[in-house]
């Protein structure tokens, strides 16, 4: 949990950064922005933290698994530790960004490098930088009265609602690579991976929210693309069992692997399946998960929303199952068309 209701943002730097691979130019700023208008700091403000609102957090690493060999892990340190000047800090990000930036897709922006102190994590005072790409310009108009009319021009600038991309180091776990924080507003495609896993080179954190989301992960997987491989089931029984995991983890406050096997799956074969499906995954994933921890709530209402409990038949109807699943029976006429028994007791 982030809170930066009585956070102050003590310096910042912009600098240009181009797509190297297109020939676009590296533009350095020769200093900090002057932030010394308490408006502007506070629209700042606004602008690079009103977003970060998920508890899923990160950790610095690098292609042989040191994050002390990622560039951004020691220029951070050096701000963190008062190393050297914060604007030749904020220089050496842009140069190593703009190094990074060699996919064709990867678009021009203008990036802010900022320090903030006494931001709230986890109920721990920390100090953080902030790195935030803006690619987006947006068109305004300006009015500007004159002796006796008013001029009108149209202009472009930055839309203060979140930037396109941006990253928050804590100076927090720093034997653990540091933990951050993440946005993207790109969709998921190697743009999009760019950021994470190119510039920032990340790593989930081994905390409560990565063990919840990845479990509910392989749970997902499984009933909806190793089961219907290996068992008979059709999809009200899939609805089914992606509605009891979801609920084993929003009626408990610990997870208990052999606990939710039983509750879940409720039969010897497919808890069999399942414990076979879920080791490949790990193995094949790299996912380091204990068989037992404490549920994060924030981790299972975001995946709530891409648990489908909707029974899509043809292009004429859509059934929501959310309850018992035999009050919905699955059945076949004598001329071959499907159709489904519902049972219910009142209608609203």
């Amino acid at each position: 949990m982030l809170d930066h209701s009585v956070s102050t943002l003590d310096e910042v730097s912009v600098h240009r950064v181009g797509n190297k691979n297109n020939d676009e130019e590296l533009i350095i700023s020769k200093q900090r922005l002057d932030i010394s208008d308490k408006s502007v700091e506070e629209l700042l403000q606004k602008f690079f933290l009103n977003q970060f609102k998920s508890e899923e957090y990160f950790n610095f690493t690098f292609s042989n698994d040191d994050f002390n060999m990622n560039p951004l892990f020691k220029y951070c340190s050096d701000v963190f530790e008062g190393i050297g000047d914060f604007h030749l800090n904020s220089i050496n990000i842009a140069k190593y960004l703009y190094d990074s930036s060699n996919h064709p897709m990867i678009k021009t922006g203008d990036v802010f490098i900022a320090h903030f102190s006494r931001l709230m994590v986890d109920y721990k005072e920390v100090n953080a930088i902030g790195i935030f790409k803006s690619e987006s310009k947006h068109a305004f108009l300006k009015l500007e009265p004159g002796s006796s009319e008013f001029q009108i021009s149209r202009e472009e600038g930055i839309q203060i609602d979140k930037p396109d991309k941006a990253c928050l180091i804590f100076n927090d776990e720093r034997d653990n690579g540091y933990k951050l924080c993440i946005l993207d507003k790109t969709n998921k495609s190697e743009e999009a991976l760019f950021w994470k896993e190119k510039f920032l080179q990340v790593r989930p954190c081994k905390d409560e929210y990565h063990h919840t989301k990845d479990f509910l992960d392989i749970a997902k997987t499984f009933v909806t693309k190793a089961l219907p491989e290996n068992f008979e089931v059709n999809k009200s029984d899939q609805i089914d069992l992606l509605n009891r995991s979801m609920e084993y983890f929003k009626t408990r406050d610990t997870f208990d692997k052999a606990e939710f096997e039983e509750e879940v799956f409720q039969d010897e074969a497919l808890i069999e399946s399942f414990k076979q499906y879920d080791k490949t995954y790990r193995n094949e994933n790299q996912i380091e998960l204990e068989d037992s921890f404490d549920i994060n709530l924030s981790a299972v209402k975001k995946q709530a929303r891409v648990f489908k409990s909707i029974l899509k038949l043809d292009r004429n109807f859509h059934i929501y199952i959310h309850g018992d699943k035999e009050l919905i029976v699955p059945g076949v006429e004598k001329d071959g068309r499907k159709y489904y028994k519902i049972y219910y007791e009142n209608e609203n």
